[in-house]
């Protein structure tokens, strides 16, 4: 990359996939940390200025903003002559590559971030409305959510027990990307070591890479979820 690449990152959030990435690929980049409002939770306003829905992450370079994980990733791989995260159209991890990588964001965010959005309803809103909503998501849960992603969950032990990373034989974006789902999946509970053994297997891997160390360091945060 000639001009510079800077990673607006957002505490607690799934900038730091792109973040554990770039340390990966040993990339040339400048971060610039974001704390999250006290009170709300939300991005602060200079954050604002970069992403209107206050959403992380976002790079900038040269005169370009970029939001969106995948599409920032994509954008940094295109970037990086000789990276080897991405595997070519004739391995045969590609198709398998190409499924996580769009599953990741496709398919098992949507269900986690609906458990999310559920957990804190419950929580916050006032105590005479919290029995009628906690029947309401129990339903919800049950009937929709926890159905979905203990399927994608099953494909993902499927495929781990072939091959040790979702890209296949090599690490790869795919784990990148899918590294907030799956962490923050263990943190809270929805990945266990009794129903997804080889999951979890894959979140140790992961976690032993250097990379995660450095990115770590840099993000300043013991976990990846904010707790609420």
């Amino acid at each position: 990359m000639t001009d510079t690449l800077t990673l607006h990152h957002l505490e607690y959030s799934q900038s730091f996939r792109v973040l554990w990435m770039l340390e990966e690929l040993q990339a040339s980049y400048e971060l610039v940390v974001y704390d999250r409002d006290a009170r709300t939770m939300a991005a602060p306003d200079e954050y604002k200025t970069l992403s209107p829905l206050g959403t992380a992450p976002v790079v900038t370079y040269g005169g370009l903003t970029l939001a969106e994980s995948s599409a920032i990733m994509e954008f940094i791989l295109d970037k990086t002559p000789g990276q080897n995260l991405r595997p070519g159209p004739d391995s045969t991890d590609r198709t398998r590559y190409l499924f996580w990588w769009h599953a990741a964001q496709g398919s098992m965010m949507p269900l986690q971030l609906m458990k999310t959005v559920t957990t804190i309803s419950q929580k916050r809103l006032p105590f005479f409305m919290k029995p009628f909503v906690k029947l309401y998501t129990k339903g919800l849960d049950e009937l929709f959510i926890q159905p979905r992603l203990d399927r994608i969950l099953a494909v993902a032990e499927a495929d781990l027990a072939t091959a040790p990373w979702f890209g296949g034989q090599h690490v790869s974006a795919a784990d990148f990307l899918i590294a907030f789902n799956m962490i923050v999946g263990a943190e809270r509970g929805m990945i266990t070591e009794a129903d997804h053994p080889r999951c979890m297997e894959w979140v140790a891997r992961m976690k032993a890479l250097p990379s995660f160390a450095r990115a770590t360091e840099k993000d300043g945060r013991e976990s990846m979820a904010l707790t609420y």
